[in-house]
């Protein structure tokens, strides 16, 4: 499938945060969560964490850990 974004008046409503903070920690139940293979050649990434001034240094295992992933996908193909 591919991916598309969702519609700024809907985000927070789907996901659980308001745009500019959506991470993919503390979100709705029925929201899955896929990761994109481009963060791997990062040894860190820096995602929000709910709102608009917040952001988390983690590397990619605790990335993995926090986000219960559900898969590694390209975004991009």
């Amino acid at each position: 499938t591919k991916a598309k974004m969702i519609n700024y008046e809907e985000v927070e409503e789907i996901i659980g945060h308001a745009p500019g903070g959506v991470c993919p920690f503390a979100i709705k139940d029925n929201v899955e969560v896929y990761l994109d293979i481009s963060l791997k050649k990062h040894k860190y990434v820096y995602p929000a964490c709910g709102s608009g001034n917040s952001a988390i240094k983690l590397d990619i295992k605790e990335l993995e850990k926090y986000s219960n992933y559900i898969k590694w996908i390209d975004v991009c193909k």
